[in-house]
């Protein structure tokens, strides 16, 4: 620091320019200072910047991500949904198809029994009783209709069937085929 009381009572010029020199070169070093103090400013309000700049896009880029996320759970949500939903459909077809097999199929043996029982009291079969196969296509009275339930007994007596019947299956395309024939005189 400058005692400028000394400054005043200098006498001599030799002083004088002693002091003008150090307060000339105290002047440039300020400057100097100044003028890094001012850039270092500059660089950290650029940092700054751009800190903020890629904070802003980071947040961005996260709400988009948050976005996708919510979007895929909410997909796969539904999805699982319709999976359930084919499912227990086809859980029902299943059951419904076991049941209707099982159906049948005591049908059958009943008539099978029956068959055995005029069979062995020595009874003709009348015009009024009807093999198991043929009740099973009673009712038909139209080529579709025969259609569909030569379709719909296939699909249950199947042979490749895990409970498919290969003799009955064979009697229904009997059966089938004969009136198939008839189907020509309706």
């Amino acid at each position: 620091m400058i005692d400028w009381e000394e400054v005043i009572k200098a006498e001599s010029t030799e002083e004088l320019k002693e002091i003008k020199l150090w307060l000339f070169q105290e002047n440039m070093r300020l400057k100097q200072e100044r003028s890094e103090l001012e850039q270092e400013r500059t660089e950290l309000e650029q940092a700054r910047n751009k800190f903020l700049d890629e904070r802003v896009k980071l947040r961005d880029e996260l709400d988009e991500l948050n976005r996708r996320t919510i979007m895929e759970r909410k997909r796969l949500k539904e999805e699982n949904l319709f999976f359930e939903k084919k499912m227990a459909i086809l859980q029902e077809g299943f059951r419904q198809l076991e049941e209707d097999r099982k159906k049948f199929e005591q049908e059958r043996q009943i008539l099978i029994e029956e068959a055995r029982e005029q069979q062995a009291t020595g009874q003709d079969p009348g015009e009024g009783s009807f093999t198991a196969v043929q009740l099973l296509f009673r009712g038909v009275n139209n080529p579709l209709a025969l259609r569909k339930r030569y379709r719909d007994l296939i699909k249950i007596f199947h042979p490749d069937n895990l409970f498919g019947d290969g003799e009955l299956a064979g009697q229904i395309n009997k059966e089938y085929l004969k009136r198939k024939q008839e189907e020509r005189f309706w």
